[in-house]
């Protein structure tokens, strides 16, 4: 049919006089803009109000349990997606077929579903399709326009219809399949549509009642389970409100609550008509499939407005239709309040009649909901697809019902293919979240519905998305159904009945080596040139308040002789290093600053304070008996010039062979001034992510090559220069995530991610080290190589551009590495990126030609970081096989973001759990693990990485370092009875007691108060006893010398007789002393 260009806009403006556009989008958004705690009582309120359960916790991220038994695993279709045959056999038309043909969709594709997946001729093969996937059901939809051209269902019915829905339920029954019929799956007669307006019209309520009942006779001795219709939310919202689906009406909100209105009752007549005239006799349950999102509050605000927001979002949703249906037949009081004028309201007959009209809650939780809540989410609140959470509000809300997932699925780009990667996580965590909701919430799923069993027409987006576990290509016309890999892993999980648990091994008990690195890493260390006090740089001698004013004056011509700070002087770097001891660690990571040491990047010009900042670091870590590990270049976003010389970046970087000779320089300066303390060095902080920021292959490809020669020529030198007793060993470090197979199963996966682990870690390693099989250094992969020729070769591309190394390079390079550097964090799923040339002209896809994503039900960090901890046992695995395992292997750096401040328990058991694959790493497989490094000492400002919090927050120590203490005290061990097998030194034993003394570090100043204060007053005590006790003794002196003169005086006479004496003044002590005596 011809159409239009015209392309009105998606979302235009209402028309309705009483309906504001605003109050459409608050409708539609799913969240209230209102501050006030509008929402209807009822229990579902309470979960917001719950801790959610920790990923951390054992199943809580990932459940491996099975489903009950009798499970009802399935699949589903809809008529008007799938059947075609739009106009044949006496089929009349849907609005969904008059919407497609019309320029009404624009500026939706122009596509139709007049042939779609012919299901309406190829039904036998869908049922094949179900019975390879062993499924124990099938949902599809009874084409009303299809059984009734003319929409009355009191008339003749189409023969040709009720004969084709008859053989399919007839065949799957004979093959145990359950057939659960929806009646309406939003393909309405047109004629209904011309005639009455559709749902507008209450009409349709009488109407649809006739379908159901003409349906329920004819086919309800053979089905059990019936479905009124299918997410009436839609229906009304986007066909009759926004006009994106059919009919394609933008009538705005009042529409949308109309037929809101008129589906709820049409529903309800229904099941009533069911309930009392065929439920006596065919035994049959009775629902209505209804849509919703889920959302999560906002972080940071009130709990009681963010529980208030969700709540409403619910119910302006969800609630909408479930709280009449099973609850007592009326709206949510939040939607009663907000749209009091516009909404519709039951009679109380009706309410009596709506409520209660369901026999088991059926949910359809898919894209279609979920997107239009993300895009019209206020309020900052978060719309997850929390499948769990979601079923666990429905029982709180409206109670223990058995629930159906009638529709359960996610869509993908039609560009995948067969190789639907994304969508068996997808169907992974959702069905993994439904068994969790059985095992843990109590929710009586009975059944699950994956959507849909074929690919189709998806509605607005026509073929441009897919959904099936099958695949059709819709260019050929025989509709072949070719199994995906959703369909693979689907059939898996029904052979299983849920989710096998994994044979993992057990802890081990083992310990790792006696000198095994036990570090902590940090980045650049920041360097402060200036010491704690000003008294040894500054010579003057000062007065104070001479003038009263409380100032410090200069004494003029007086000055002293001054002193060069020394490292004691630096306090940042003592009490930086007590937080590193107080961990228990062994060894300290940290990286130069090669732009601050040589801003020039040449040794013209030497910042020499820098480098007596670090050697001042070095010695203090050498007093307190800690090693060592030196980074000379650590490439940083946030650093000007991503920490290169300013020169050699605006030269062009590692593209430029200048910067070779510039590292080389800068190298020997390092091992000159600071070799005698460092035992360890790092030439490159991860030159695999140095090249990503070029922009493209070539550039990428030279500078690698540029990093690996710097790298060996600084090797060299050091070999050369500095060796001897007790050389430094030095290394470059690598990121080393693992890379695991997205679908193991199909080998093009498992190419993709060895080809992914060859281009991040083998580009590096193979020209040092060569490879266990191939002996041959100083060349990359040969994998590498091949594979972007082959695929320059197939694309018609220019030649690969992957340099080549000289005879000298090549001797240069080979061997040059002390030990195996690794920094690993996580793990990816990796699968084959599919592209054409035409793709490939476009935009350049990565070197490795792979796809990286994350598994859904891998815990994960704040900032997205999967916990995965045998990916570290299997990278260590994989690195000692290509390379000999005669070189030690070090983890550099490892670690995880955690917003907790104190209690990190994220942190915890990553290091627990990582530490613990370690060592089955070195015990079980051999691996010649010598080191573990925790990223990283201590927050900058919000809590992230560190073991200690920032400065700011006091510097305090979070749980994890007691963890870490006690993991390095047992040396790995996961046995709490089992004692370090090493002798701890010294040092290491002050170190046990320094992190108590940190721990405990306010009880200790405290304690030392009080201990001064107690002291104190016991002396003013003992001086008050003693004072008292010579004014006793001087009082009893005084009596004795009385009483002697009494004794002495004469009988005769009124005067005594005194010898003569001289007054005289003693100045002694500053105490002026009258001696005079009376004649």
């Amino acid at each position: 049919m011809k159409r239009t260009s015209a392309a009105p806009p998606i979302w235009p403006m209402l028309r309705h006089p009483s309906c504001p556009t605003l109050l459409l989008v608050l409708l539609l958004g799913l969240v209230s803009l209102s501050n006030r705690a509008l929402c209807s009582p009822g229990e579902g309120m309470s979960i917001w109000q719950r801790p959610k359960p920790s990923p951390i916790a054992k199943d809580q991220s990932f459940l491996q349990d099975t489903f009950p038994q009798g499970f009802l695993w399935g699949s589903g279709t809809s008529a008007f997606q799938t059947e075609g045959a739009w106009n044949q056999d006496g089929k009349g038309v849907s609005i969904w077929d008059r919407f497609t043909h019309s320029s009404a969709r624009d500026p939706f594709p122009k596509e139709t579903a007049d042939v779609a997946s012919d299901s309406y001729r190829r039904w036998e093969e869908d049922v094949e399709a179900l019975g390879y996937l062993g499924v124990r059901s099938y949902s599809f939809s009874l084409s009303w326009p299809r059984l009734f051209p003319d929409g009355y269902a009191t008339g003749e019915p189409n023969a040709a219809a009720v004969a084709h829905y008859s053989r399919l339920i007839d065949r799957l029954l004979e093959k145990t399949i359950e057939p659960i019929v929806t009646l309406y799956h939003w393909d309405l007669p047109q004629v209904f549509q011309d005639q009455y307006g559709g749902w507008k019209n209450n009409t349709l309520v009488e109407r649809f009642e006739e379908y159901a009942a003409f349906c329920f006779h004819v086919f309800g001795n053979r089905v059990k389970y019936w479905l009124t219709m299918h997410n009436p939310y839609l229906v009304a919202v986007q066909g009759y409100g926004r006009g994106v689906h059919a009919p394609g009406e933008k009538g705005g909100l009042s529409s949308a609550l109309i037929v809101a209105h008129n589906l709820i009752r049409a529903h309800a007549k229904a099941w009533q008509n069911y309930n009392t005239r065929f439920r006596p006799t065919q035994q049959g349950k009775v629902s209505i499939v209804l849509g919703s999102h889920w959302v999560e509050p906002h972080v940071g605000q009130p709990i009681a407005a963010n529980v208030a927001l969700c709540q409403q979002s619910m119910e302006a949703v969800l609630g909408w239709f479930a709280k009449p249906i099973f609850g007592d037949g009326d709206y949510p009081a939040s939607l009663k309040t907000k749209h009091a004028t516009l909404l519709p309201t039951f009679t109380p007959e009706e309410r009596l009649w709506v409520q209660k009209t369901a026999d088991f809650f059926a949910l359809s939780f898919g894209p279609h909901n979920i997107h239009l809540a993300q895009s019209m989410a206020h309020n900052g609140q978060k719309i997850t697809p929390d499948l769990r959470r979601l079923l666990a509000w429905i029982k709180l809300e409206y109670g223990n019902l058995r629930v159906l997932v009638a529709e359960g699925g996610w869509f993908s780009n039609a560009s995948v293919g067969r190789e639907d990667t994304v969508a068996i996580y997808h169907m992974k965590r959702f069905i993994n979240q439904v068994l969790q909701a059985i095992k843990f919430d109590g929710v009586q799923v009975f059944g699950y519905s994956a959507w849909s069993l074929v690919d189709g027409f998806e509605w607005n987006y026509g073929y441009g998305v897919r959904r099936g576990l099958f695949y059709i290509d819709f260019s050929q016309p025989n509709r072949t159904r070719v199994p995906k890999t959703t369909a693979h892993y689907y059939k898996q999980i029904i052979a299983d009945n849920g989710f096998l648990r994994d044979e993992t091994s057990a802890d081990v008990k083992g310990h790792f080596p006696c000198k095994f690195h036990w570090g902590i890493a940090d980045s650049m260390l920041q360097v402060r040139f200036h010491p704690f006090s000003p008294q040894f740089s500054d010579p003057h001698v000062y007065s104070w308040n001479l003038t009263g004013d409380g100032s410090l004056r200069p004494i003029p011509g007086v000055k002293l002789d001054t002193r060069p700070a020394q490292c004691t002087d630096y306090l940042a770097i003592r009490s930086h290093l007590h937080l590193l001891a107080s961990t228990g660690a062994s060894h300290y990571s940290f990286a130069l600053n090669w732009s601050l040491i040589l801003p020039e990047g040449r040794r013209s010009n030497v910042n020499t304070e820098a480098l007596r900042y670090y050697r001042c670091v070095l010695k203090e870590l050498k007093k307190l008996n800690l090693e060592a590990m030196v980074i000379m270049y650590y490439p940083s976003h946030r650093a000007p010039n991503l920490g290169l010389p300013e020169p050699l970046h605006a030269s062009g970087g590692w593209m430029n062979d200048g910067t070779v000779e510039a590292f080389q320089e800068y190298a020997t300066l390092c091992y000159q001034e600071l070799g005698t303390w460092v035992q360890y060095w790092i030439t490159f902080n991860e030159p695999n992510r140095i090249i990503d920021v070029y922009s493209n292959v070539t550039e990428r490809h030279r500078a690698a090559h540029n990093l690996l020669l710097a790298h060996a020529k600084a090797w060299r030198l050091h070999e050369r220069e500095y060796s001897g007793e007790g050389r430094a060993l030095v290394s470059l470090a690598l990121h080393a995530d693992w890379a695991t197979p997205a679908y193991p199963s199909l080998e093009s996966h498992t190419v993709a991610a060895e080809r992914f682990l060859l281009f991040e870690l083998g580009r590096f390693l193979d020209p040092l080290l060569g490879t266990r099989e191939a002996k041959q250094k100083g060349q990359y992969p040969d994998e590498m190589r091949a594979y972007l020729e082959d695929r320059a070769r197939g694309f018609g591309l220019p030649e690969s551009t992957l340099p080549r190394f000289t005879n000298a390079e090549r001797r240069e390079l080979s061997g040059a590495l002390s030990f195996i550097a690794l920094n690993h964090f996580t793990t990816r799923l990796v699968s084959p990126n599919p592209h054409t040339r035409d793709t490939l002209r476009k935009k350049a896809p990565p070197e490795h030609d792979c796809v990286t994503l994350s598994d859904p039900t891998w815990p994960s960090s704040s900032q997205g970081q999967n916990v995965v901890p045998w990916g570290l046992r299997r990278m260590l695995k994989w690195v000692n096989q290509r390379y000999g395992g005669t070189l030690p292997i070090i983890v550099t750096a490892s670690g995880i973001d955690d917003q907790a401040s104190v209690e990190d328990n994220l942190r915890q058991y990553y290091l627990r759990s990582y530490l613990q694959e370690a060592l089955k790493a070195y015990n079980l497989d051999g691996v010649n693990l010598q080191g573990f490094y925790a990223w990283s000492l201590q927050d900058r400002h919000e809590p992230k990485f560190g073991l200690f919090t920032s400065t700011q927050q006091k510097s305090k120590a979070k749980a994890s370092v007691a963890l870490y203490r006690e993991i390095i005290a047992r040396s790995g061990s996961s046995d709490n009875s089992t004692t370090h097998p090493c002798k701890f030194n010294e040092q290491q034993q002050k170190c046990l007691r320094c992190e108590w003394m940190f721990k405990n570090k306010p009880m200790l100043v405290f304690g030392g108060c009080l201990l001064i204060t107690s002291a104190m007053l016991a002396a003013l005590a003992i001086f008050i006893v003693i004072n008292k006790r010579n004014e006793r003794y001087d009082r009893g002196r005084k009596m004795m010398r009385g009483s002697q003169r009494r004794r002495n005086k004469p009988s005769g006479y009124g005067v005594a007789r005194t010898d003569n004496v001289t007054c005289s003044r003693n100045s002694a002590n500053n105490h002026k002393i009258h001696l005079c005596v009376l004649h």
